[in-house]
């Protein structure tokens, strides 16, 4: 080990920046800097600890939130002066309570021809697995400054009536036609739905079983069979 970890090119202040992935989903967590103790004590542990710049010391990730990265791999690139660690996040990667430090989208170009190809149904279903294991984790780790604590704190009826709000935007936003609006409201009406999954003990795999039943069944004939046509 001594050997590889010699390889990697540290710059003038003796860090190498450090690109943390999920292991599963591969969505992007973190970026973050290692001195050689962060990447060493990382290899030791197999928990991710960086250097901060700015209080200058070694720090690990999740000391006090308890959301550590269990290190599954570390890769270095063609240079050997940048990481990629694929880890097993616990909880959430950002402070703010976000899955991903990466959230605020700068841009996006979609072209007609592309189909939206950035995102497979494998990636789809493995952002709503990693969002609904955040809620999970609220649930079963309640936080005074968790919204989805105070929402299972407050009880089924709470949760129901979040849900009936959501359904309300959505359909005022479709009927303003407003497309930001609609996917905002949409998003939404989907976490709560996922929050209510997660107090009836169901998970998004008992939702995505159902709707394979349903692929190339006609809905007009299930509704017939189900007497529920007008």
């Amino acid at each position: 080990m001594d050997d590889i970890i010699n390889q990697i090119k540290f710059n003038s202040r003796g860090l190498v920046p450090a690109i943390i992935q999920d292991s599963q989903t591969l969505a992007v967590l973190m970026m973050a800097y290692m001195n050689e103790e962060a990447l060493r004590v990382t290899v030791d542990t197999g928990i991710t600890h960086f250097w901060s710049r700015s209080r200058q010391k070694l720090w690990k990730k999740g000391e006090t939130s308890g959301h550590i990265q269990r290190v599954k791999k570390i890769l270095y690139d063609c240079d050997a002066d940048t990481l990629l660690v694929l880890v097993e996040q616990s909880g959430v990667a950002c402070h703010t309570g976000s899955p991903s430090c990466f959230f605020r989208e700068l841009y996006e170009r979609i072209d007609s021809s592309d189909e939206r190809k950035g995102f497979n149904k494998t990636q789809l279903s493995g952002i709503m697995n990693s969002v609904y294991d955040v809620i999970i984790d609220r649930r079963d780790k309640p936080s005074e400054s968790s919204y989805v604590s105070s929402l299972y704190s407050s009880g089924l009826d709470k949760i129901l009536k979040k849900i009936s709000e959501e359904s309300g935007e959505l359909i005022i936003s479709s009927k303003n036609n407003n497309k930001d609006e609609i996917v905002y409201e949409a998003a939404d009406l989907w976490f709560h739905s996922l929050v209510l999954l997660g107090y009836h003990g169901l998970s998004p795999q008992d939702v995505y079983r159902e709707l394979d039943k349903r692929l190339g069944v006609s809905g007009l004939e299930k509704k017939r069979r189900e007497g529920k046509t007008e």
